[in-house]
């Protein structure tokens, strides 16, 4: 006899299928894979077929009962989707792993390939893997629904400005651009003093009134009329009106504040200019080149209105002009402006230059004109002024002419203007013939004031030539650095991720 000096190895012995007799090691069933999934499908229940309704005007998809979602293709976002299609079912399996199964983007497919586990006979644990296709039906939402009937509205914001200008709609009309707040409109009317945007919840609005009021000096107020009510469940039906009121001051409008006013602002005139209008009202003193910011609680607490309006701008002439070194500051007095020149100037109206009649005045306009310059202003020597703080004021105070801005001649300006502003789409009451006039203004006001242009998206024309600046007159222009490339961003037809879903 002899004594194995090994280690001593243990081997597992083979079994054979209970059904179709080959050899295989041992398994709780006591079956081979083959049989074992031909007795059981653990897949049973779980629906290889779905449907997806996508709308393919805001590409959306719906998630039930009722809310429909932003997805890509492919995305994790459409993957959960997906899922809870079928989730009921994938109740009774365990979910190893999921993904997506490449389709034409235009087939209106979608294949999900699933990886699951179940316990089935005597505790033996199968894996399977399956494809489950979902068709993507269209199916409008009820945004776009309402959007196409351009008559459902739950909420609208009425903008207003008692004004003959509209220069402080062009200039809004560009900050909502700018920041995309036209996107969930479902409907922008203008209306002869103001505009009207539509919106299907109270919420949009409300953010379209607060950015209103971070942007232009308003006040706003809000109603709601009652459309419905369910007794049953408690539900009412509002419809909601957002009033926001702008106040009515315009860029290069002539101002009288009242006394207590000036005196709040730095002991400045009553006489002042509004040079520019954002989330305030920025004024300038033409004799002392002091500046004040007013915003709207301040103007709705002591409200003044303008002197003139702007067709009442007359065209002056320069006879001769002197710089004026800057006055001592008194007392109180409040900041000055950096951007502009003290000068005292003759001038005389170009209608009157048969006479010798000259006015004299101060200006704030010394670092642009020169003897023989043209030059807009307001004749307060030959008015009636129609004013409660002008009427009450001391007659010497009250200066002759108020210098607005320099005259340019406006036909060369716009046919060298190789640049251009995006519209709202907006639907119109009637059209003006004055709107192109003032447009032409705001477009003017653009090249001159660089603080205003810092806020406007403004993009290259490129079908006006570059002209070169040998033949520059001195009228303010946009240099190309400024200016955006207008994009035409055409339809993805590749199939990547972002592209639409679903064609014609």
């Amino acid at each position: 006899m002899e004594y194995m000096t090994g280690p001593v190895t243990s081997t597992q012995g083979n079994i054979l299928c209970c059904q179709c007799g080959v050899a295989i090691p041992p398994n709780p069933a006591n079956m081979c894979v083959g049989c074992l999934r031909a007795q059981v499908d653990i897949t049973e229940g779980i629906p290889k077929q779905s449907t997806l309704h996508f709308c393919k005007q805001c590409q959306r998809y719906l998630q039930p009962p009722g809310t429909w979602i932003q997805c890509t293709l492919e995305s994790r976002e459409l993957l959960a989707l997906c899922l809870k299609k079928i989730k009921a079912s994938l109740s009774k399996v365990r979910l190893i792993d999921a993904g997506f199964i490449w389709t034409e983007p235009h087939s209106k497919r979608l294949k999900l390939k699933l990886t699951v586990q179940k316990e089935v006979i005597n505790g033996a644990v199968l894996q399977q893997v399956f494809v489950v296709e979902y068709l993507v039906q269209s199916q409008m939402c009820e945004d776009c629904h309402r959007i196409e009937a351009k008559d459902f509205w739950k909420a609208v914001v009425q903008v207003r400005q008692k004004t003959l200008h509209k220069k402080t709609f062009y200039y809004l009309e560009q900050l909502i651009l700018k920041h995309r707040l036209h996107q969930n409109t479902l409907r922008i009317k203008e209306i002869h003093d103001g505009l009207d945007f539509y919106y299907s919840s109270k919420q949009q609005a409300q953010k379209m009134v607060d950015f209103l009021q971070c942007t232009v000096p308003s006040r706003s107020k809000s109603s709601q009329r009652l459309i419905s009510h369910d007794i049953h469940s408690n539900v009412y039906n509002y419809k909601s009106t957002f009033s926001v009121e702008i106040v009515p001051i315009c860029k290069d409008n002539v101002v009288c504040l009242s006394p207590k006013l000036a005196q709040s602002l730095g002991n400045m005139s009553q006489i002042c200019v509004c040079i520019r209008v954002t989330s305030t009202v920025h004024l300038i003193d033409p004799r002392t080149l002091q500046i004040a910011e007013i915003d709207g609680n301040t103007y709705w607490r002591h409200p003044f209105n303008s002197l003139f309006h702007p067709k009442q701008l007359e065209e002056f002439i320069i006879m001769d002009i002197n710089r004026v070194q800057e006055k001592k500051k008194v007392a109180g007095a409040g900041a000055r402006s950096n951007k502009h020149t003290l000068a005292e100037a003759w001038v005389r109206k170009t209608s009157e230059l048969d006479t010798d009649h000259q006015y004299f005045c101060c200006t704030h306009l010394g670092h642009i004109l020169n003897p023989g310059d043209l030059v807009l202003g307001f004749d307060l020597a030959n008015c009636n002024l129609n004013d409660e703080f002008a009427n009450k004021m001391n007659p010497h105070e009250i200066p002759d002419v108020v210098l607005i801005k320099k005259s340019y001649d406006r036909t060369r300006r716009q046919r060298r203007r190789n640049w251009k502003l995006r519209e709202l789409e907006r639907d119109r009451e009637g059209a003006d013939t004055d709107d192109e006039r003032q447009y032409q203004d705001f477009l003017e006001d653009l090249e001159e004031d660089e603080a205003i242009r810092k806020n406007v998206n403004i993009y290259r024309n490129a079908d006006i030539p570059v002209e070169s600046d040998t033949d520059d007159d001195g009228a303010p222009r946009i240099s190309l650095a400024e200016m955006l490339e207008d994009l035409h961003i055409s339809e993805d037809a590749t199939g990547g991720e972002g592209a639409n879903m679903m064609t014609e």
